[in-house]
């Protein structure tokens, strides 16, 4: 078994995902992201939130809401000191109508079958109840992942619910960007090769991303890299 992470590492660990580095190659897609929650989350009417996260070993959204919440449960399969309980996302063991809200970030790519995951999270959330979903369209494969999701898989993965809103996490500009600082970063394979890189071409590359994205307008979404969604039961 892996060992286990302190909690200082999982926080900061959170921390850099909600708020990255310009050194990070996802820097791009992460700030868009945090936006897109930001809004969301704004707009959930209760202050006594249920909420349960669901691949929660991280929990960077979580501050985004901590003033707002009455309980935030961590399901993971991978344990860490923020985990509350380690079960399959498949089945989880929790009682019907419970949750107000669910989020679920970068982890149904994981699972053999998405449908099954998103039945769990249905059946846990109470009716109103939201779910707020993250999901790569393009990406390297890092050897563990089985799916990657477009607008219209999306859509049918959340056919149960009403409404569904799809947003991209940036358009085809923003893709292309963060696309060439992944890669690049990939092919910079020993660590002081890429930690040279970080510190040098991919700052450059995610501000030239930056302001490609804001010239080009955000018209053109064919090449999103991530979709958020957002869902209600």
């Amino acid at each position: 078994m892996d060992n286990i992470p302190t909690l200082k590492e999982v926080e900061q660990q959170g921390r850099d995902r909600l708020f990255p580095s310009l050194t990070n190659p996802n820097w791009l897609v992460l700030r868009e992201r945090r936006r897109i929650f930001n809004k969301w989350l704004a707009q959930l009417p209760s202050t006594n939130l249920d909420v349960l996260d669901v691949g929660g070993r991280l929990q960077p959204y979580r501050v985004l809401i901590a003033d707002r919440v009455r309980r935030y449960i961590a399901v993971d399969l991978r344990p860490t000191p923020l985990v509350d309980v380690m079960a399959r996302a498949e089945q989880l063991p929790l009682i019907d109508a419970h949750f107000d809200l669910v989020i679920c970030t970068q982890m149904l790519e994981y699972v053999a079958q998405p449908s099954l995951v998103i039945d769990e999270i249905y059946r846990v959330l109470k009716p109103g109840g939201k779910l707020l979903l993250s999901v790569p369209s393009a990406a390297p494969d890092a050897g563990e992942e089985s799916w990657r999701m477009l607008p219209a898989g999306l859509h049918s993965l959340m056919s149960r619910f009403h409404p569904v809103e799809v947003v991209p996490e940036g358009s085809s500009v923003l893709g292309l960007f963060r696309t060439v600082n992944v890669c690049l970063d990939l092919f910079a394979r020993y660590r002081t090769a890429r930690s040279l890189y970080r510190h040098s071409i991919a700052p450059m590359v995610n501000l030239a991303g930056a302001l490609m994205e804001n010239l080009s307008g955000r018209r053109n979404h064919q090449f999103t890299v991530n979709y958020s969604v957002l869902a209600q039961k």
